[in-house]
This record gives structure tokens, C-alpha cells and sequence, in this order.
């Protein structure tokens, strides 16, 4: 170890160094946070938007089996 002395003016200033570090990640935390709130909310909305697809392309596929149901229904009928 050295016998160097350390001084209290040499310790606040790196302390003052530590604490404005600090600061910036803070804010750099804070803009990321907000980053994943925004992506976050697209992708709720994507979400909701693939789940609407979804019924609504079943929905079309049932309004257009509809009358291929119908007219089997009539051939077996005549048959």
C-alpha cells in the first residue's frame, strides 16, 4: 500500500464525479423507460390489431362457407 495522504478536497471531488455519473445514467434510465412504454404500447396495439385480423377472417370464411353449406344442403335434398 502507499503512504500517500488523501485529502478531503481530492475525496468530494470524486464523490462530486460519482454523484454526476450517477445523474446521467439516471436520466439515461428515464429516456429508456420511456423507450419501452412507447414500444410497449405499439406492440399492445399491434396485438389487438393481429387479434381483430384474426376474427375477422374467420368471420369472412364463415359468410363465405355459408352458402357452399346451403347449396349441399339443397343437393342432398334433391338427391
Amino acid at each position: 500500500m502507499s503512504d500517500e495522504k488523501v485529502s478531503l478536497e481530492f475525496l468530494a471531488a470524486q464523490m462530486e464525479r460519482l454523484l454526476h455519473e450517477q445523474r446521467l445514467l439516471r436520466q439515461e434510465m428515464d429516456v429508456i423507460r420511456d423507450d419501452l412504454t412507447v414500444r410497449h404500447g405499439m406492440v399492445q396495439r399491434l396485438d389487438g390489431t393481429v387479434q381483430g385480423l384474426v376474427t375477422e377472417v374467420r368471420a369472412m370464411h364463415s359468410r363465405h362457407a355459408r352458402p357452399e353449406r346451403r347449396v349441399g344442403k339443397l343437393e342432398e335434398e334433391r338427391n
